[in-house]
């Protein structure tokens, strides 16, 4: 049972509320059906999607039970799931699916916040319950035949490789800048923008495309009861892992894996979800690493699925643009999440927060603690609320736009006991001015990084028992903020200060304790700060 104090907002004011929720997991029979007894081959080479059809009908037919893959190298077109069915890779199965792109139909899916039309995905499920996969083996999607490579990510001579291995080339001003599987796939971008403006939901209309649509590895959407449990999933076409609109989803004891540089190379995607658990897993992939998510603008927020009540532990992560990521695609709304005892090493960011103008829906009552860090390339902790399909968090100006349902909200989120040893940037804030990030609590933060804390358009911010060692800058740098606690801060500014305010619009900024202009320890008031902006007790 997971059961937790929340600080729920009531109109205006914040109320305690306790929240308890318990995971369910899948009823599935006791009864085997092994592979090879429906005549699969595990040579790499021989087809066994009509072997795993049959296996999985009989085993349906029976009322349910586990599909058994067994060593070996197990080659397959795409897997569709029936309720009441699990599928268990032993050790030493590698089941490697059909790069044969003919072999996915066309279905009506969803892709990166919207619905969509894709080829189906290579283990896919709708509207089940009670399915599970587990064991101690592999899946892997084969997702170099679909996936588009920028050359920006490659070596020279991995480069000249790939071109040679087929496939076509984007050029920009003359320069080879992408390469992609076929033309079709170059092409079909544009095409698949201009049908989904004209909401276009005839799947043959797709066909010409096929190349480009390529699928998430898991696609499990409107299921209830889901367990994923021991496996690796690598090499996905898209997504890796992506369970939607489901309720229930236990994801334990697996590793994610994708390389570096896959184009939208995701580890796991949460989306409109709720009552999920994410504990004991490894993510070493391409994209945003553990990542929640809602619908995607005025989609999204029609559809009104938040992801709420998910709780994430004992997590690592190696590469990713992010560890734990909440947006951008959040329109629905994330709320009611706990994220705790996880490891990043080598990550982009650290803590994700991105959003953008169009996005609207709310993201609260998130709280995150133990959270362990190294080598973090740019941000350890980083809320941008500007986001525009960029690597990295995009900083925002001043100019404030007419509040709408257009707009995000993000609120009521509480961080405490994290290290992180190396970051660019121990914390940024890029709030949007007409609505800034708030009631963001940081306690218990020991962060050795380049910049400190640089913190724009947010209001009700706490940050307290913070060690800081930065190499350029000011400590913490606080720009057009309303309200901010600065309790235990221990450390000095490359340039001298510990704080330095800016911003017309920036009042009640509070220090406290032991924070004063003493032992060289300055803070620094910009020209345009009102009077009485800064108050020390």
């Amino acid at each position: 049972m997971n059961t937790y104090n929340s600080a729920i907002r009531a109109g205006e004011e914040l109320t305690s509320n306790k929240v308890s929720y318990d995971v369910s997991l899948p009823n599935i029979p006791a009864q085997d059906f092994l592979i090879t007894e429906f005549g699969a081959v595990g040579d790499g080479v021989t087809d066994n999607t009509e072997v795993f059809r049959l296996a999985i009908a009989a085993c349906s037919e029976a009322g349910g039970g586990r599909i058994v893959i067994p060593a070996g190298v197990w080659l397959t077109g795409p897997i569709i799931l029936r309720s009441r069915i699990e599928l268990h890779v032993q050790a030493g199965a590698l089941v490697t699916f059909s790069r044969d792109f003919d072999q996915y139909p066309l279905i009506a899916s969803t892709f990166e916040g919207w619905q969509a039309v894709r080829c189906q995905s290579p283990i896919d499920g709708d509207q089940l319950e009670d399915i599970a996969i587990t064991g101690e083996g592999v899946w892997d999607g084969n997702g170099e035949a679909w996936r588009p490579v920028k050359r920006s990510k490659l070596t020279a001579s991995q480069w000249k490789a790939l071109v040679s291995s087929g496939g076509v080339i984007e050029h920009t001003s003359n320069e080879e800048e992408i390469w992609w599987p076929s033309q079709a796939a170059l092409e079909g971008n544009a095409v698949a923008n201009r049908m989904h403006v004209e909401q276009v939901r005839d799947l043959t209309a797709y066909e010409g495309i096929r190349d480009f649509l390529r699928p998430n590895m898991v696609s499990l959407r409107r299921c209830k009861r889901v367990l994923l449990d021991g496996p690796t999933f690598q090499n996905s076409p898209a997504w890796n892992l992506h369970p939607w609109a489901s309720e229930h989803v236990t994801i334990r004891n697996v590793s994610v894996r994708n390389p570096w540089f896959s184009q939208n190379g995701d580890g796991l995607d949460i989306e409109s979800c709720r009552y999920v658990l994410v504990e004991n897993s490894v993510f070493d992939v391409g994209d945003d690493a553990i990542c929640m998510k809602s619908g995607k603008d005025a989609e999204g927020r029609e559809l009104g699925l938040p992801s709420e009540y998910v709780t994430i532990r004992g997590c690592t992560v190696y590469h990713g643009h992010g560890g734990f990521v909440i947006g951008s695609e959040m329109s629905g709304g994330v709320r009611h999440v706990r994220v705790s005892d996880c490891t990043f090493i080598g990550t982009d960011i650290g803590l994700r927060f991105k959003s953008a103008r169009g996005r609207g829906g709310v993201v609260e009552d998130i709280e995150i603690e133990r959270i362990y860090m190294k080598d973090i390339i740019m941000e350890a902790i980083s809320f941008s609320f500007f986001y525009a399909n960029q690597e990295g968090s995009a900083r925002g100006s001043d100019i404030a736009h007419e509040v709408t349902e257009e707009t995000p909200v993000f609120r009521d989120i509480r961080i405490k006991d994290v290290v992180c040893s190396g970051a660019d940037t121990a914390l940024l804030v890029s709030g949007l001015p007409e609505m800034p990030l708030d009631g963001l609590v940081i306690e218990g933060y020991r962060v050795s990084a380049q910049k400190g804390v640089q913190c724009s358009h947010a209001k009700h911010v706490r940050i307290a028992d913070l060690q800081l060692t930065v190499a350029e800058g000011s400590l913490i740098e606080l720009h057009q903020c309303k309200g901010a606690e600065l309790e235990g801060i221990e450390g000095t500014g490359a340039d001298g200060r510990l704080l330095r305010i800016t911003g017309h619009d920036t009042t009640g900024i509070v220090c406290r304790g032991e924070i004063a202009d003493t032992e060289g320890r300055q803070i620094s008031i910009g020209p345009n700060v009102r009077s009485g902006a800064l108050i020390r007790q």
